[in-house]
């Protein structure tokens, strides 16, 4: 099931710092370092193949920007929103933030 704008901006009020954006749940993530960044790229690959889920991810020096949709669906479903709390729960224990 494809969520509404509405239902996903919702949805979107428990995931600190994601938001909606273009057909996307977005978000970027502030690293220390490239290592840092690095790290939390493998991690959050790691998880999208757990998910079998994949999202599409760009990277910089101290940057890591997260877009989830579910492109077969051509929306936002409850995977998008799963992969996103599971990846929230790693990036914050590999940022300690």
């Amino acid at each position: 099931m494809v969520f509404s704008e509405e239902e996903i901006r919702q949805k979107l009020s428990s995931l600190y710092g994601w938001s909606y954006q273009e057909g996307y749940i977005v978000k970027e993530y502030q690293t220390k370092n490239w290592k840092e960044t690095v790290f939390l790229f493998n991690a959050i690959a790691s998880l999208a193949e757990a998910h079998w889920h994949h999202p599409d991810v760009e990277a910089s020096f101290k940057r890591l920007k997260v877009k989830l949709t579910t492109h077969e669906a051509k929306g936002i479903t409850e995977k998008d929103f799963r992969l996103a709390e599971d990846i929230e729960k790693i990036a914050s224990l590999i940022l300690k933030r």
